[in-house]
Order: C-alpha cells, then sequence, then structure tokens
C-alpha cells in the first residue's frame, strides 16, 4: 500500500512537511497545498515558498493546482515544472463555498460539459512534455449520480492517477462516505484509484483493505494530523505514544518560530493543530481548551505542558 498525505489549507504546509517527514518517514507522497491558478498568472509569495524545491528536500511533492481555465492551468504547470516537478494534482474537491462559488474545486463538477472542455485543452496543452497529472475528486457537487458521467469524462483522458474522495460537496466532511459508490467508480476507472476519507485507525484501514484489496494507494488527511504516527501503524509499527507527540509538537513549534510568521500567527498555526490533536485527549477537554485560549507564547507553552505532564492520550480522531 502507497500512503499519501493529503492536502490541508493553512495545515500541511512546507514547514510542517518537513519536521513530520524527520519524525515520521514512510509517506509516499505529500501533496501541497492548492495553488491559485488565475488570470493574474502569478503565484503568491506564500505559494511560492510552499513549493520551492530548497522546502522541500527528500520528500516526494506533488504540487496541487485549483483552476477552472485551461490557459491558466497550463501555465501554472508550466511554472511548476521550470521548479522540476513532473507530477501535478488539479484540484476537484474542495468544498468551501469560497471555491465553489467561482465554479473550482468541487464547485466545477456541477459543470461536467465545461470540466470535459477544459481537460481536453489541458491535456493537448501537456502532450510530448513529460507531465504527470492526477485528479482530487469528489463523486458530484449534489448527488452521488453525477459520478457516472464524472467517470466518463475523466476515463477519456490519460490520468496519472485519480483520488476520489467518496462525498459530494453538499456533504462537506459530514455524514458518512458514500462506499457504493465509491465502489461502482473503481470498477467504472480505467485509471489507478487512491481512496481519501475517514481513515482514523487501524481499524478503519483493515476495514477498508478488506473491502477494497484492489485499491493500492490511500490518502490520509485529518486523521494523520490528529496521529502524526498513524502510518507507522497502519504499517505494523509502534502506535504513538505521548512523549513523542510531545517532541515531535515542539519541533513543529520551534519550527514556526524561525519563520517571519509572528507570535500571532504562529499560535494560529499550533491551535489549528489541535483542534486534530486534541481529541486524542479526549478526556482533557479543560486543558485543551486552556490551549486553545492562551493568548501569548507564555502561556500556550504552559497550557501545553501541563496538557502533556497531566494527563494521558485515551482519545481517538473521528470527524
Amino acid at each position: 500500500m502507497k500512503f499519501y498525505f493529503a492536502p490541508m489549507e493553512g495545515v500541511t504546509g512546507y514547514i510542517y512537511r518537513n519536521v513530520h517527514h524527520t519524525f515520521f518517514p514512510g509517506i509516499d507522497k505529500y501533496f501541497t497545498p492548492f495553488v491559485v491558478a488565475n488570470r493574474t498568472y502569478k503565484f503568491k509569495t506564500r505559494e511560492k515558498r510552499d513549493v520551492a524545491p530548497d522546502n522541500n528536500q527528500g520528500l516526494y511533492i506533488v504540487p496541487q493546482i485549483m483552476a477552472n481555465k485551461a490557459e491558466e492551468f497550463l501555465w501554472a504547470a508550466g511554472e511548476l515544472k521550470k521548479l522540476g516537478y513532473e507530477e501535478i494534482n488539479l484540484n476537484l474537491g474542495c468544498p468551501a463555498a469560497t471555491v465553489v462559488s467561482k465554479k473550482k474545486g468541487s464547485g466545477f463538477l456541477a459543470y461536467p460539459d465545461e470540466l470535459d472542455a477544459f481537460l481536453e485543452a489541458v491535456f493537448t496543452g501537456l502532450e510530448g512534455q513529460k507531465m504527470r497529472v492526477s485528479i482530487k475528486t469528489r463523486l458530484g457537487k449534489e448527488r452521488v449520480e453525477e459520478a457516472d458521467r464524472l467517470m466518463e469524462i475523466y476515463n477519456r483522458y490519460p490520468l496519472h492517477e485519480l483520488i476520489i474522495h467518496p462525498r459530494v460537496q453538499k456533504d462537506f466532511y459530514k455524514n458518512e462516505p458514500h462506499m457504493d459508490a465509491f465502489a461502482k467508480a473503481v470498477q467504472d476507472s480505467r485509471h489507478p484509484v487512491c481512496y481519501n476519507g475517514n481513515l482514523f485507525s487501524r481499524e478503519d484501514y483493515e476495514w477498508f483493505t478488506g473491502h477494497f484489496p484492489e485499491i493500492q494507494a490511500v490518502m490520509l488527511g485529518r486523521g494523520l494530523i490528529a496521529d502524526p504516527a498513524l502510518v507507522r501503524e497502519l504499517q505494523g509499527g509502534a502506535c504513538l505514544e505521548r512523549e513523542e507527540l510531545n517532541r515531535f509538537h515542539s519541533a513543529v513549534f520551534a519550527a514556526y518560530r524561525n519563520t517571519d510568521l509572528g507570535e500571532v500567527n504562529t499560535l494560529f498555526k499550533m491551535k489549528e493543530l489541535w483542534a486534530y490533536m486534541g481529541q486524542l485527549f479526549g478526556e482533557e477537554e479543560r486543558l485543551i481548551r486552556k490551549v486553545r485560549k492562551a493568548g501569548n507564547e507564555t502561556d500556550y507553552l504552559n497550557a501545553v505542558h501541563n496538557l502533556f505532564v497531566s494527563s494521558e492520550m485515551n482519545g481517538s480522531y473521528r470527524g
């Protein structure tokens, strides 16, 4: 089985990725939070830093592109090619309203004819450039039945891989994944399929592999942020221990502090992680609340110290 780290905006940037890779090797591919291809034909400074090869040494990085116009996607692909990338990913999965309203991410799925024309232009433009393109998709915008048409479209093009999150846009990350619809999509696909969605534990993983033994790649996101050693455990290794998480947390915090983010933004980044990691301390809501409410680095570090010395990890991430 291959293990991919999902792109999570604001969370899995290059600073976090590098620390994670140092502590928990074993990820086959790290997908970047999306870079936006638009009419300015410029990446933001933050996006440039995130995909810069010097900031991702020793990691297999797949940049993800957000676009709905072929010429803009092709420009972004060309810029990434100049940086040495030979594999990119198209975001057709983001359910955020600000993205969907622009007919991007999973919002693009509601316009299959336009999506088909977009992909035809993209692959025509990339012909002969040796650039592998994968797609991360949902099953549709409103209904899982939309997946039938989408699969017909995807099957027309030489995708490197199809990553399927078996929800529709309006589900966001709620409700259970539509596994029957996923099974049909796997059957219909002429491309290798990677599964993404609700793999939070060894039990989840064993259920999935038992029901879908043909799938050779899974993408982990929220569960891997909560438990950064999850892939090691799924590969038969040791479970995450409290002191190990403490050391990992300290390294991530130090890495952010060594940037120009400043105290406020560093704390914001760390608190985003605790939205996931905090669930591992299921019975310690009072201590977790103090971590999230800390207004400066001193209070924050004191709150984290009290959490680690006063409690055990007794929970798990469940979404």
